[in-house]
C-alpha cells in the first residue's frame, strides 16, 4: 500500500469517526436544561426543555398524580415522583422511561432526597409515618412509624430529614449520618401543622399551623432546636374565612431579608424579618394565596390563588411590598416555576391544558406548551437546592 493510499484511508476513517461523533452529539441532551410537568389526570410526566421552551418526551403509568411532587438525583438524570396513591416512581429523563415504581403506602403527601443523593424519603397520610428508600434500587431501608399523618418533609444538611406530625403537633428529625438511625422529637409545634419549609442554608424550619393563627420556627443549628411561635394570632379579631385550598410553603420565599408567607384563609401575604422572625408588614392580595414564590434574585414575589379566584397571578415588588402587576393566564393556575436565574417563569394553567411562559421583567408571554391538566412544574436545578 502506497503512502498516498494509506493517507486517504486514514482521512476517510477519521472523517467517518467525526461524523459518528457528531451524530451522537446531536442526540445528547444536557440534563441541566430539563424539567418535568405533572399531568395529573393522566398520571403522566411531561419532560420539557427550558431553552427550547418545548416538550421533549412523556412518561406514562405513574398512578394518581393529583397531589404529586418531584425531586431529582444529583446528576439531574433521574426524577423521583411522589404520587398521592403512595406510589414512588423513578424516571430516567434521558431515556424517557420509568425505571422503577413501588407502591409504598395508601396515601402519600410528598417526599425528599438526602443531600448526598443516596436516600429518598416519602411522607405518608395512610398509614402515616415516613418510609426511606435506596435511591438506586428503591428498596426500603427504613420505616419510621409516627401514629400520625406526616407533613412538611424536607431534606436537611448532614443526611437528615425533617418532618412534622399533623395529629400530634411534633417535629421529628431523622439523622441517617451514622450507621444507626437517630430520631430527635420536638414537641410543642402547635395545633394541626399543615405544611413546612426549610431555608436554603438548612437552618430555619418553619411549620404553618391550621388549627391556630401562627407559625412555628425551629433553628436547626440549636441542639435540640427550641420551638418559637411567630406571627401568633395574625388573624385575631377578624371572622375566619372558609379555606378553599391550603397554602403551600414548600416553594418558600426568602425575598431579600424577609420571608413572605401566605396567610391561611386570608386575602394577604405576611412579611417576616428573616433575622428576628418578627412581622414587618402585610400585602393585600386578590384572593387566598396558595403559592408565594420569590424570583431567584428576591426582587419580586409571584402569588397565585385558591378557587374561585385561581385564574390570576399577582407580582409583588419586594422593597415596597406593593402589587406591581397582575396577570390572568386562565382557569386554575396551579403552579409556578422560575428558571434557575429567574429570567422566565413557567405557569401551569390546568383547565386550559397548557403551560404559559412569561418574561419576569417585561411580563410578556413568550410561549406556551400543550399539557394534559398540568399541575406541578419542576426544573432539574432543584437537585442542588436544599428543601426543594
Amino acid at each position: 500500500m502506497t503512502r498516498a493510499v494509506a493517507f486517504c484511508l486514514l482521512i476517510l476513517t477519521l472523517g467517518f469517526t467525526v461524523w459518528i461523533n457528531i451524530a451522537r452529539a446531536d442526540s445528547w441532551h444536557a440534563t441541566g436544561d430539563l424539567g418535568v410537568v405533572i399531568e395529573r389526570a393522566s398520571g403522566s410526566l411531561l419532560i420539557v426543555d427550558q431553552s427550547e421552551r418545548a416538550e421533549v418526551g412523556r412518561v406514562e403509568g405513574l398512578g394518581d398524580l393529583s397531589h404529586a411532587s418531584v425531586v431529582f438525583s444529583p446528576d439531574q438524570r433521574y426524577a423521583f415522583v411522589f404520587g398521592r396513591d403512595g406510589g414512588l416512581s423513578k424516571v430516567d429523563l434521558l431515556a424517557q422511561s420509568l425505571v422503577e415504581r413501588v407502591l409504598q403506602s395508601g396515601n402519600a403527601i410528598g417526599g425528599a432526597i438526602s443531600d448526598d443523593g443516596r436516600l429518598v424519603a416519602v411522607s405518608n397520610y395512610e398509614p402515616g409515618g415516613v418510609r426511606v428508600f435506596d435511591a438506586e434500587t428503591l428498596e426500603m431501608v427504613a420505616d419510621i412509624p409516627t401514629g400520625s399523618k406526616t407533613i412538611g418533609l424536607v431534606d436537611a444538611p448532614g443526611r437528615q430529614f425533617v418532618f412534622t406530625l399533623w395529629d400530634d403537633g411534633e417535629t421529628w428529625i431523622a439523622d441517617f449520618s451514622k450507621s444507626e438511625l437517630k430520631i430527635t422529637k420536638i414537641e410543642g409545634i402547635g395545633e394541626n401543622p399543615y405544611d413546612a419549609l426549610i431555608t436554603a442554608d438548612g437552618r430555619r424550619y418553619i411549620a404553618g399551623l391550621f388549627g391556630e393563627d401562627g407559625l412555628t420556627a425551629l433553628d436547626l443549628w440549636q441542639s435540640p432546636p427550641i420551638p418559637r411561635r411567630i406571627l401568633p394570632g395574625y388573624g385575631r379579631g377578624e371572622t375566619p374565612l372558609p379555606v378553599y385550598k391550603m397554602p403551600h410553603l414548600e416553594g418558600w420565599a426568602l425575598a431579600g431579608e424577609r420571608f413572605v408567607l401566605p396567610a391561611v384563609g386570608r386575602h394577604e401575604v405576611l412579611w417576616v424579618d428573616a433575622r428576628t422572625l418578627e412581622e414587618t408588614g402585610r400585602t393585600k392580595t386578590h384572593g387566598q394565596p396558595v403559592f408565594a414564590i420569590a424570583r431567584p434574585d428576591g426582587r419580586q414575589v409571584w402569588v397565585n390563588f385558591a378557587h374561585p379566584l385561581n385564574d390570576t397571578i399577582q407580582v409583588i415588588d419586594t422593597p415596597s411590598g406593593e402589587v406591581i402587576h397582575t396577570l390572568k393566564p386562565g382557569p386554575a393556575v396551579l403552579h409556578m416555576e422560575f428558571t434557575p436565574r429567574g429570567h422566565e417563569v413557567w405557569v401551569s394553567v390546568r383547565d386550559a391544558d397548557r403551560i404559559d411562559i412569561y418574561d419576569t421583567r417585561s411580563f410578556e408571554k413568550l410561549g406556551e406548551i400543550a399539557a394534559d391538566t398540568p399541575s406541578g412544574i419542576f426544573f432539574t436545578a432543584r437537585a442542588h437546592r436544599t428543601g426543594l
